[in-house]
């Protein structure tokens, strides 16, 4: 695993594939309020890119043209917050997404765990660490092991998502998913809009 941290951008040449895993790492958990420190993606190869930004600093042409590319599916585990941060932070709404945390709620009923640590362990056999989890990623020099841990958090997502979308298929419940992954910018553009914490489908 090789874990590469870029300052500010991606780099031009790189070319990631049509489908994307990709976290995010925060000052906070309220989108709109806490600034986006980190951006990791994989193209699925074992490796990882980890792009830092700097507070004010976000025109990231690269990161900015990658998420809005329509022919490039962004994958994730709990979208609904990546797309919302990235969303006020760069003012693009990212998608196709495909989401391992709605994936893993629709296919996997007969459990309440759904966190990336419980579906690397449950799915794939993999223990991951969240010892740093809770850091400050606005810190101008990262750890390695900060680094190491954000690199991680993207390499398992190809895998999960092929584990996730066969159990979705074999349930009948792949087009729920796909629905629900549809979604989800909207989803993120209400939480942006003071709706975070009411069902608009409720009566």
């Amino acid at each position: 695993m090789a874990v590469t941290l870029h300052r500010g951008d991606l780099p031009a040449a790189l070319r990631l594939g049509d489908t994307v895993a990709i976290d995010t790492e925060t000052m906070g958990l309220a989108p709109a309020r806490d600034r986006l420190c980190l951006v990791q993606l994989s193209s699925g190869d074992g490796n990882a890119h980890v792009v830092q930004l700097r507070r004010g600093e976000y025109a990231a042409p690269n990161l900015r043209a990658l998420l809005g590319d329509p022919a490039v599916t962004k994958l994730f585990h709990f979208a609904r917050f990546d797309v919302a941060v990235m969303r006020h932070t760069f003012g693009i709404l990212a998608s196709p997404i495909w989401c391992t945390k709605i994936a893993s709620k629709l296919a996997r009923t007969y459990t309440d765990r759904h966190g990336l640590k419980d579906l690397c362990k449950d799915l794939l056999g993999i223990e991951l660490s969240k010892q740093v989890q809770s850091s400050d990623w606005g810190a101008e020099t990262l750890t390695e092991e900060q680094i190491a841990y954000a690199g991680s958090d993207v390499l398992h997502l190809h895998r999960l998502k092929a584990e996730l979308e066969r159990m979705l298929t074999r349930e009948n419940r792949l087009h729920l998913a796909q629905a629900a992954f549809a979604f989800l910018p909207i989803r993120s553009e209400l939480d942006l809009g003071g709706w975070a914490d009411m069902d608009v489908f409720a009566h």
